[in-house]
């Protein structure tokens, strides 16, 4: 397997202070295959296309977004990517700290993309009846 993408270049694919502009099109086509499976907690997409698309629907939900890498790990065909992400919606901001899993295919780009993070607590968290009861609910799984 030819190694397209490093620590390096990860890093710099998951980074992006507030106020910077996202990856290009260009960008992402550069280290992801066109048949690219992305998955996370709140969409399943394929193809290069189709995660691009989900990315810009992101940033232009948001007032802004920021992506702090912290640890990057790969080991053969097999990356991960721990991060915190962090959204301004309507003067408000949402922070979610997560892990990516990366499968990277035969060329070298990565033909996997999985997010794992929780989306309810921090989305849902501090809104007043629904954060309480969000939290209630938790409890019942993890007491």
């Amino acid at each position: 397997m030819k190694q397209t993408v490093n620590i390096e270049n990860l890093k710099n694919l998951f980074s992006k202070p507030y106020g910077s502009k996202p990856p290009s099109k260009e960008k992402w086509h550069e280290f992801y295959q066109k048949d690219v499976i992305f998955i996370d907690p709140t969409q399943e997409k394929e193809g290069i296309d189709s995660y691009i698309e989900a990315q810009e629907k992101l940033v232009k939900r948001c007032d802004d977004v920021f992506l702090e890498t912290h640890a990057i790990s790969i080991t053969g065909d097999c990356g991960f990517v721990e991060w915190t992400m962090g959204l301004k919606i309507m003067g408000k901001e949402f922070i979610y700290p997560g892990t990516t899993r990366l499968k990277f295919g035969d060329s070298g780009k990565i033909k996997e993309h999985r997010d794992y993070f929780d989306f309810c607590g921090p989305t849902f968290g501090p809104v007043p009846i629904l954060g309480p009861f969000i939290r209630w609910l938790y409890s019942k799984f993890v007491s």
